[in-house]
């Protein structure tokens, strides 16, 4: 297992990220999904190695996940996945179809945009600050969550297939299915939304979701 390095180096591209960051592990399914092997760099979040100055270094937003290749840097999960797409687009992250495409993306951004942010490290360690205990922190989560699937369920009862947009993974399954990971964390009550359910199910039978798993990384505790 590779740990960050001041001015770490490496002839191919590098993934930075953390088994438990729901951002990285929308990446890491991507590159399953695509057959991309790169080399990685973990980042221990809790331990707060994302603040060091080594990693800082690297990215200055001290986030995950992080992207080198070459001279080339780039940050924020989504468009490094976008990223990969274009550059190995098979199997495609995104339908053709315009309209198709938007719609995978809104369910992308809803859980990128709307429910993971107030959900996140640092937000939660800033609630600690302000006197917030452990159990209204879950509490704080759990009810982001709920409030976000509720929508994306409805959303998702307009849309075909098995998975959220037709009968492949597209990029919202890659940002739903880490988010339902982060649901059972906080103990959020699933049972309303059946086919976000049904989604994760299908997805879980392919080895790209099932390898991306958080246990399975060589960082998880």
């Amino acid at each position: 297992m590779t740990r960050i390095a001041p001015q770490d180096e490496h002839d191919g591209a590098v993934l930075y990220g953390y088994f438990r960051s729901s951002a990285a592990y929308r990446v890491r399914i991507a590159l399953n999904l695509k057959g991309i092997v790169v080399a990685e760099r973990y980042v221990h979040l809790r331990n707060g190695e994302q603040n060091l100055e080594a990693y800082r270094w690297i990215n200055p937003a001290g986030l995950v996940p992080y992207w080198r290749e070459g001279d080339f840097n780039l940050a924020q999960s989504l468009a490094i996945i976008e990223y990969l797409d274009e550059t190995h687009p098979e199997p495609p992250l995104l339908p053709k179809d315009p309209q198709a495409r938007a719609i995978v993306r809104e369910i992308a951004y809803a859980v990128a945009c709307d429910i993971h942010p107030v959900g996140n490290l640092r937000i939660l360690k800033r609630l600690t600050e302000l006197g917030v205990d452990d159990i209204e922190r879950a509490r704080w989560s759990k009810e982001w969550i709920e409030q976000g699937f509720a929508a994306i369920e409805a959303r998702l009862a307009q849309t075909p297939g098995p998975f959220a947009y037709g009968d492949a993974p597209t990029l919202a399954d890659l940002c739903l299915v880490p988010q339902i990971f982060n649901a059972r964390r906080f103990d959020a009550d699933l049972a309303p939304f059946e086919r976000i359910r049904q989604i994760e199910a299908e997805a879980m039978k392919v080895e790209a979701f099932i390898a991306a798993e958080p246990g399975r990384q060589p960082d998880a505790e």
